[in-house]
């Protein structure tokens, strides 16, 4: 049996594609899946990996997937385990998971665009785990291609030369027989041990009403089947596994799988916690020494406050963000509550869109109507007594008389584009706090600028701006550098006298009056008037820096009063004047979720 499965290994080849967004992995899996026959042409849809309706309506790959493709050639057949793999940079911790599955990666580059920031962040990953690189430029069959250009870059990249470089349009179908062939050839197969005792990599997961945890993994030594006492290491939870199988792209059951093979495992474990991605499933009964290496935990970079406007969804909330945990490792989050919106969930996310995801997934899959709070970073604050404590909330900032220092953290940031755009993207990130460190040719057409720029100032509309002021052409990655000292202070935004606590704001002092005026502005615009005057400051400790008054509505109480006296008309007005006071005592101001998106406008308004 040994030799058997030994000699299956050489007959396997596990691999992904790795791309910067919008480069074409989605549509070169779709040619993949149609060429080995693995899906029924009736059947085959486009960006067939893209399940979920979000993938689907945005163009992105959100979630790694994983799929066994079956190719044919005269001395047997290849077993091919492909991972599609997102692109975009918050989904990062998805692209490292599916790289630690494989022996090799199919690179692949726009024939218009060329080499790109997530080409070469998702291209040093591969790099760094050892895999085999083979690389692809995609859509020749563009008038504005320029593949045999693209295919130089590249070999200044790899130093691997031009000619070997496949040129494919994923669109039309053409070189995905050559891609095949290079895959089989380029890519070593699996070096796993059959006899060894079972280790298995758990890669992703998901949770299934029936099956409980679904385990994605990667089986490096021995062999799994149903109902085999299993281990995992790192909780020592034992299971006896429902079901195993492969992806082909649903899930198949198989007797079981062996060394080398990618598939799932149905552990029947009802939480998260027992189960996590990166862990090691052993056999119980015969364990092995020690775990495979697993990953760093992603740490999140942007919080904000997700509460739902029903205060008796508050348990249905937190089921979901358990729920989405399973299948999102990155995701972080722990109760809080606010006097403006009750009570909900403060949540940690690895970026803007991730956010928006993450939102919308809740809103839609598990039907929750809910407010998002505006988005902040970690800050670290250095007390006078000496102790370092982290900020998530602006809510939780000390006060002013305690800080000895507030350190926020830093990124350096590439950002890729045509020469012809240097000055825009300059000013650009010079006008967000951003210190120049270095600029690059990668060819006589683009360059690359490197910047050391705040997360904050990158957070919302960065990305946005970018594309803007380079007409769609910049990109741009981010690696994170560590925390430095700023002059930073605590914005709070009062109503009628009542600090909002969900607006708070940790601003740069030299910004706060810029900001702050944008803030009360915009305020005004979205609150709804009252029966009562509503005052909006944006204060700084106890000095108010900028402030703006939401008119009362005016009911007029002098329409039934036909001549008589004057004092008539004026013990009228009277009485309104106070009922206006009682209100403004006693009246609650309630906050529209436009309210927290004009905090999202502000570095494009200031």
């Amino acid at each position: 049996m040994a030799d058997q499965i030994d000699r299956t290994n050489q007959f396997i080849r596990n691999f992904c594609i790795i791309a910067h967004i919008d480069h074409g992995k989605s549509t070169l899996s779709d040619r993949l899946l149609e060429r080995t026959g693995t899906i029924p042409v009736r059947e085959m849809a486009e960006q067939f990996l893209d399940r979920m309706d979000l993938e689907r309506e945005k163009g992105i790959t959100i979630k790694a997937k994983a799929v066994r493709m079956l190719y044919e050639r005269p001395e047997g057949v290849y077993e091919l385990n492909l991972i599609d793999t997102p692109g975009h940079v918050d989904f990062s911790y998805e692209v490292s998971h599916a790289l630690s599955a494989c022996e090799g990666a199919v690179l692949v580059v726009d024939a218009t665009q060329g080499v790109e920031a997530q080409t070469l962040a998702n291209l040093y990953m591969a790099l760094d785990l050892g895999l085999d690189i083979v690389p692809v430029v995609n859509k020749i069959d563009l008038p504005s291609a320029r593949p045999d250009e693209v295919a130089e870059e590249i070999e200044d990249l790899l130093g691997i030369d031009a000619a070997e470089v496949l040129q494919v349009s994923a669109k039309e179908g053409i070189g995905i027989e050559a891609l095949l062939e290079a895959i089989i050839r380029r890519i070593r197969p699996p070096a796993g041990q059959p006899d060894a005792p079972l280790r298995a990599l758990v890669f992703d997961s998901h949770y299934d009403a029936y099956k409980g945890v679904i385990a994605y993994v990667r089986v490096v030594d021995g062999a799994i089947w149903p109902e085999m006492p299993t281990l995992i290491m790192s909780t020592q939870r034992r299971i006896e596994p429902l079901e195993v199988g492969i992806f082909s792209p649903d899930m198949k059951p198989v007797p079981r799988l062996v060394a080398g093979e990618v598939g799932y495992v149905a552990t029947g474990l009802k939480t998260v916690r027992d189960c996590q991605v990166g862990g090691t499933l052993t056999s119980a009964e015969n364990p092995a020494q020690e775990p495979l290496p697993g990953y760093r935990p992603p740490k999140p970079m942007v919080f904000a406050g997700l509460y739902p406007v029903d205060t008796e969804d508050y348990f249905a909330l937190r089921d979901a963000l358990e729920k989405l945990q399973l299948n999102d490792a990155s995701l972080v989050f722990q109760p809080e509550s606010s006097v403006a919106l009750n009570l909900g969930f403060r949540c940690g996310f690895l970026g803007l869109l991730h956010m928006e995801i993450v939102q919308e997934r809740l809103e839609r899959e598990y039907g929750l109507d809910l407010i998002a709070t505006a988005p902040s970073v970690e800050y670290q604050v250095l007390r006078r007594d000496g102790t370092v404590v982290e900020i998530e909330n602006p809510c939780d900032l000390p006060d002013a008389a305690e800080i000895e220092e507030i350190h926020e953290p830093w990124m350096r940031v590439s950002l890729f584009t045509p020469k012809e755009y240097i000055g825009p993207l300059m000013d650009l990130a010079t006008s967000r706090r951003g210190e120049f460190e270095k600029m690059e040719y990668l060819d006589e057409r683009r360059v690359v600028l490197v910047f050391q720029i705040p997360l904050a100032e990158i957070l919302v509309d960065f990305h946005d701006q970018l594309k803007s002021r380079s007409r769609g052409y910049a990109s741009m990655d981010y690696t994170f550098l560590g925390y430095r000292p700023g002059d930073l202070v605590k914005m709070d935004i009062l109503l009628n006298g009542e600090p909002v606590d969900a607006l708070a704001l940790i601003v740069h002092r030299s910004q706060a009056y810029a900001k702050g005026s944008v803030l009360v502005r915009k305020l005004k615009e979205v609150i709804p008037q009252q029966l009562f005057p509503i005052a909006i400051q944006a204060a700084i400790g106890g000095r108010v820096i900028a402030r703006s008054t939401v008119k009362a509505l005016r009911k007029d109480v002098l329409a039934k009063c036909y001549g008589g006296d004057v004092t008539r008309k004026r013990k009228l007005l009277e009485r309104q004047k106070e009922g206006r006071k009682r209100l403004k005592r006693f009246g609650r101001v309630e906050l529209p979720q436009e309210a927290f998106m004009a905090v999202l406008r502000l570095n494009e308004e200031a």
